[in-house]
């Protein structure tokens, strides 16, 4: 990805907790993630994004939701209908299966989109979700590093990928087809202070997780730090998620956080985030049916995207 300001979006539907989730995803499916994939395909967006949770435990449904698509089946049936826009996990919770059951989804993955992939990956959340697949939840960071390490070397060019580890060990098991990129950039999720020391030490780029604008600084020049001290000079992307979007005047109630205006004063704000070192925002639009989302996705794309470099 290019040291432009480049821009992504997590999908709608795909995931539907109550912190972020508009009121006519309830009744939404598969149809409306197409035309709101192609949407984001056609207005220029570097990568769209689904999330990953295997099962949800009851306490947190209210808040959560049951709805939360799979991220491999979905991201494959959106590869089918788009052409360009990258194709990310934001993020896989890695740790919850083997290295070399998830190599052989997100590899395929890769093969059958033409090297689209960008595969996020972070710790979770979810206890239950640990227990009932007999993942230590506890260790779940430790479990984390090490599957990063070993999914470098199951997502790389060898057809027969080798790791020793403490908790993975493998050699002489061949998997094709192989990704078709010969790199899987793999972006860390997480702010917490061992998400980014993972982000800096094992990652291609940082997915933070909603840091607002004013902790950006600190958190991006601990990643600096931590990169530097190791010696690690290959490219890295940090990543910002954006306040929620509006472009236009609205009629109705947009939350107090929502950037909304023009598409010259939307950009003016998001330049901003450049300014502090970031490399790609993922944005969110408010809306209240997928037409006026699609509607805000090709304004972005057409009026404000130009003006963010």
């Amino acid at each position: 990805m290019s040291r432009r300001l480049a821009y992504g979006i997590q999908l709608p539907v795909q995931s539907q907790s109550t912190l972020y989730t508009e009121g006519w995803e309830a009744a939404a499916g598969p149809a409306d993630l197409v035309e709101i994939a192609r949407a984001v395909d056609r207005a220029g967006f570097d990568y769209l994004a689904c999330c990953d949770h295997v099962a949800i435990p009851r306490r947190l449904a209210p808040a959560m939701s049951t709805v939360w698509y799979d991220p491999v089946a979905t991201l494959a049936h959106l590869a089918a209908v788009t052409e360009r826009v990258r194709l990310l996990s934001h993020v896989a919770v890695v740790g919850l299966r083997h290295p070399l059951l998830s190599a052989k989804q997100y590899a395929t993955l890769d093969h059958l989109s033409g090297g689209r992939l960008i595969l996020g990956v972070g710790a979770g959340h979810v206890r239950e979700e640990f227990e009932v697949l007999q993942v230590d939840f506890e260790r779940r960071g430790t479990v984390l590093d090490e599957a990063v390490d070993a999914l470098r070397a199951a997502l790389g060019p060898e057809e027969f990928p080798e790791h020793h580890g403490k908790l993975y060990d493998f050699a002489d098991l061949g998997q094709r087809p192989r990704p078709a990129q010969e790199h899987v950039p793999i972006w860390v999720g997480g702010s917490s202070p061992a998400a980014v020391r993972r982000a800096a030490l094992k990652g291609d780029g940082w997915l933070p997780q909603g840091d607002p604008r004013d902790r950006l600084p600190a958190q991006i020049d601990r990643l600096k730090a931590l990169r530097e001290q190791a010696g690690i000079e290959a490219p890295f992307t940090v990543g910002a998620i954006t306040e929620p979007l509006y472009l236009g005047d609205a009629d109705w109630h947009l939350g107090r956080r929502t950037l909304a205006g023009a598409p010259e004063e939307i950009a003016e704000s998001l330049r901003a985030y450049r300014a502090l070192g970031v490399h790609q925002i993922q944005v969110r639009f408010r809306s209240r049916s997928r037409s006026e989302l699609i509607d805000q996705i090709g304004v972005f794309g057409a009026e404000v995207a130009p003006r963010l470099d």
